[in-house]
């Protein structure tokens, strides 16, 4: 019995020091892994401010894509301090690295679509094919572009509904913006019957065209005869405009031919009942 309880006191003491060991060493990793943590997170925090300000500064640089790559560089920061910690306590960073990559990689594969619309966004705010107030037209949407997101960008139709596209369906395809430049041209055309004066027909156009205070002088509208055959011809008046007021410009000027042609109808008629008949 004496024996079995000099065993159980012998045990109990080495067990005992093997803790406070343990406890010791421990203990440092554990301030250790916190010295880390604090010293990485307000490291972290200063690399995102510091980088967002010094992508911010970069004229014309986006700033919801600045946003994008300083989160992205906080969270990398956060992810290598979280392996160092670990290596506080012997756990191998080579497997947890592994594991990373592995998850990554399966995240990267079930999230294919998303990524591919990330990446499209962030080609759309770095190469800028439109902005924000442009009005763009494709094969599948057209608007008034509201904002371009890193996923999708919102846009405001014609007949002010809302629509949402992913980046992927604007990126890959041919895009038209209508707003890019500040001018735009037009052109109109009428049929001159045989008989009619397309000298005159021209005269006329003209004279609308700069009868209306949008339409540019430089470059200066012209007319110029596009078709023609035996029994008429296709006159053509073009003509460049703001872009800002390019559609109200077309419509009004479309209304304008319209109503001079009715006056010159109204005057011909006019002077054939005038003319007395032999």
């Amino acid at each position: 019995m004496e024996q079995q309880a000099t065993d159980i006191i012998v045990a109990s003491q080495a067990a005992l020091r093997q803790a406070s060991a343990l406890a010791v060493q421990y203990s440092f990793s554990v301030i250790g892994a916190l010295i880390l943590l604090i010293i990485g997170w307000l490291a972290a925090a200063f690399l995102q401010r510091w980088a967002f300000q010094g992508l911010s500064r970069i004229r014309g640089f986006d700033a919801t894509l600045a946003g994008f790559f300083a989160g992205a560089i906080r969270y990398v920061v956060l992810i290598l301090v979280m392996v160092m910690v670990l290596g506080q306590f012997g756990v191998q960073t080579a497997s947890i690295l592994a594991a990373l990559g592995a998850a990554g990689l399966a995240i990267g594969l079930a999230l294919q679509g998303t990524l591919q619309n990330i990446a499209a966004g962030i080609m759309l705010l770095v190469l800028r094919p439109f902005r924000v107030g442009e009005y763009i037209e494709t094969s599948a949407v057209s608007g008034t572009i509201i904002e371009i997101g890193l996923f999708a960008t919102e846009l405001k139709t014609r007949d002010g509904l809302y629509r949402l596209a992913p980046n992927s369906t604007l990126w890959n395809v041919p895009i038209t913006n209508h707003s890019r430049f500040p001018t735009r041209r037009h052109e109109l055309s009428v049929t001159v019957p045989k008989g009619e004066s397309i000298a005159e027909t021209q005269d006329m156009l003209l004279q609308i065209a700069r009868g209306d205070s949008r339409v540019l002088l430089d470059p200066a509208p012209a007319t110029f005869v596009d078709t023609a055959s035996a029994d008429s011809a296709t006159v053509k008046l073009r003509y460049w405009a703001q872009s800002s007021n390019w559609f109200a410009t077309t419509r009004d000027m479309t209304k304008a031919l319209k109503l001079a042609f009715d006056e010159r109808a109204a005057k011909v008629k006019a002077e054939e009942t005038s003319t007395p008949t032999p």
